[in-house]
């Protein structure tokens, strides 16, 4: 499961969450730990640079939060990120730098990376995103199951039985999600990826690949 690692998926000092991600082996189990990492964090962030608005939110002076935003309890907004009209962040989101939160997306439980795009009704949760990612206009993570069963990350035959019930996705380093795709709950996708428009994509989908579809994904290195 070495796709699966964090230490291959992401480059943590493009995430002001390293401290915590680096604590763990594989991403979905630093997302029981979230709310209690951006608490602490929160109270040492530079009061110069950070304003707290509300319960336990911290925006960085330079980030451009539009009125219409929905900002709920547990949140850390970045230097330079946007957060645009009618976001919807439920809870527990950090929100990087020169980040994109946009029109009708809904953030809840998240960390997402340097860069990150979520630009246009995406929903996002209990999920990680990675530095420079870019999820297309109407995809989303799905965090459940129909079966409310706890989910098991497959990669071929291997498996981890995670023992939790809500696993969104973990987007590695510049991935490119398709316009309209489906991240099913326990999905793993390695960095330099691209995922085709309209894709259902569930299991691991390894790094520097092209996902077509369930059953034709190709290396980029083979293109």
């Amino acid at each position: 499961m070495e796709d699966c690692k964090i230490s291959n998926l992401y480059n943590l000092d493009e995430s002001i969450a390293k401290p915590l991600l680096e604590k763990y082996t594989y991403p979905w189990e630093v997302l029981p730990h979230i709310e209690e990492f951006i608490l602490e964090l929160g109270k040492s962030l530079n009061k110069e640079e950070y304003e707290q608005i509300g319960e336990n939110v911290w925006i960085h002076k330079t980030a451009k939060v539009y009125k219409s935003a929905y900002i709920g309890e547990n949140c850390i907004i970045c230097e330079g990120a946007e957060v645009r009209h009618c976001a919807f962040i439920r809870k527990n989101a950090i929100i990087g730098k020169d980040t994109v939160v946009g029109n009708s997306t809904e953030l809840k439980n998240v960390i997402l990376f340097n860069n990150v795009q979520v630009p246009h009704y995406n929903y996002v949760g209990d999920s990680i995103l990675g530095f420079k990612s870019h999820m297309g206009a109407g995809s989303i993570t799905s965090n459940i199951k129909s079966d409310k069963k706890p989910i098991i990350i497959k990669d071929g035959e291997q498996k981890i039985e995670t023992g939790m019930k809500k696993i969104g996705a973990m987007v590695g380093d510049n991935v490119e999600v398709g316009c309209g795709s489906v991240l099913n709950p326990g999905t793993i996708i390695g960095k330099n990826t691209n995922i085709y428009p309209l894709s259902s994509v569930r299991g691991v989908v390894k790094p520097n690949s092209i996902y077509k579809n369930q059953n034709e994904i190709v290396g980029k290195q083979n293109i």
